[in-house]
Parts: C-alpha cells; sequence; structure tokens
C-alpha cells in the first residue's frame, strides 16, 4: 500500500485510527492509558 492509499483509507474510515493521538511536536502518545498518558504528559 503506498503512503497516498494509506491516507485516502484512513480518512474514509476514523475507526482505523487508534485515538487519541496526541503531539507536542516532539513526542507522540496513541491510544489512552491514563498512567501512561500522565507520565508522558506532565
Amino acid at each position: 500500500m503506498t503512503e497516498d492509499e494509506a491516507f485516502k483509507l484512513l480518512a474514509s474510515d476514523g475507526k482505523l485510527i487508534k485515538r487519541p493521538l496526541t503531539t507536542d511536536g516532539k513526542q507522540v502518545t496513541l491510544g489512552f492509558k491514563e498512567q501512561d498518558f500522565e507520565a508522558a504528559w506532565k
């Protein structure tokens, strides 16, 4: 699958993306486990 095909597929069905996707431009967290989220974003 090309990158463009992947983008089109993700844009067509939001359930394919694990949420929340959080970033500050330097780090990224994907999904939500309260302890992990707090540790990453304190």
